[in-house]
């Protein structure tokens, strides 16, 4: 699934779809066009995952969609029967079908309908025990480290890969939105000499598009993205979410980095059409009698009509013996020259 040459871009859409089924494939028709791997959602059973007290918490917040907590959430998390309408439209549109799954039923809906893809959300790093439910599933696994330390990564690692399941490691900074100055990019470089075994990535809430070359740079392979219809919809995730322009740039410049990167080959040097076209080539700049030897003050340069003795291999001109007269203005070919 994952591969350390090659980048692996999942949409994040979280809870941007806003309990609505055709904003949700909507999201997959777009960001699947626009060049996601994976579809990224996110799955809760709110009533099991929060306590009593923490579902009927009074939520005043401007982006509330309900008068308590539970209330509020429940208007955004997706409908169990919509799964699997969902993972036919990834199926259909050739991109992954992912997950993250907060609770031990939401895990199960998402192997009763064969996800693609789990992910471990930063709030259940170092959880043994739900990752170890999540690893028997035996499906690739994303973790996100957000507020992590290496003791907690290493031993959630371990459960995983104990399962032999295949891990993409991502950094990320559990801030909402992000800051640049806060991204802390060169983290990546550390989790790839502490963990050889996996692919590491990046999971940022930065709302450009900078940071994901910059973390390809940083050896990053695997990115996750949040992503939005509209900036402007009501709720916390989508200020910092990229709509589709800026999704396709982001991919479009991740996946150009690698090919950035490699040196221009040597026997192409040189050739380029500009040089064909107004590449100068050597000339006398004054009479060269035969026998002379050729220094700088006898050398210049004149554009023709098709190159000669590029000027710049004037070093190997230099101290070469003139094998006949050539007159100033002339071009000097290495067959009127020897050592």
């Amino acid at each position: 699934m994952f591969e350390k040459n090659k980048s692996f871009i999942i949409a994040e859409v979280g809870k941007n779809n806003q309990r609505d089924l055709e904003k949700a494939k909507e999201f997959i028709r777009i960001f699947a066009f626009e060049g996601a791997d994976a579809i990224k959602f996110q799955t809760r059973n709110n009533k099991y995952l929060f306590s009593q007290d923490a579902y009927d918490k009074p939520y005043s917040s401007e982006n509330a969609f309900a008068a308590t907590y539970g209330a509020h959430r429940e208007c955004l998390e997706l409908k169990p029967d919509w799964l699997p309408i969902l993972k036919e439209e990834c199926i259909k549109y050739g991109v992954k079908f992912m997950s993250t799954p907060f609770d031990e039923p939401s895990l199960d809906l998402l192997q009763q309908i064969d996800v693609d893809i789990l992910k471990v959300a930063s709030f259940d790093l170092g959880n043994l025990p739900f990752i170890q439910r999540i690893a028997k599933l035996g499906k690739p696994v994303v973790m996100s480290v957000g507020g992590g330390k290496f003791d907690q990564i290493r031993a959630s690692v371990e459960v995983l890969i104990d399962y032999l399941v295949e891990v993409a490691i991502l950094h990320c900074v559990s801030e909402y939105p992000c800051e640049y100055n806060r991204l802390g990019l060169e983290t990546i470089e550390v989790l790839i000499r502490e963990f050889p075994g996996c692919i590491i990535g990046s999971s940022d809430h930065f709302n450009g598009t900078l940071s994901g070359p910059v973390a390809y740079l940083k050896g990053a392979r695997v990115f996750e993205k949040h992503v939005t219809l509209n900036r402007a919809w009501k709720g916390t995730d989508h200020s910092f979410a990229l709509e589709r322009e800026g999704f396709r740039k982001f991919v479009r410049d991740v996946k150009r980095v690698g090919q950035m990167l490699p040196a221009k080959p040597v026997d192409d040097l040189g050739n380029e059409n500009v040089f064909k076209k107004l590449g100068k080539s050597l000339v006398a700049f004054v009479d060269i009698q035969t026998g002379d030897t050729i220094t700088l003050d006898m050398l210049s340069g004149k554009i023709f009509g098709i190159p000669i003795v590029p000027v710049r291999e004037s070093n190997q001109v230099i101290n070469k013996l003139a094998k006949r007269s050539i007159a100033k203005g002339e071009p000097i070919q290495y067959a009127d020259l020897s050592s």
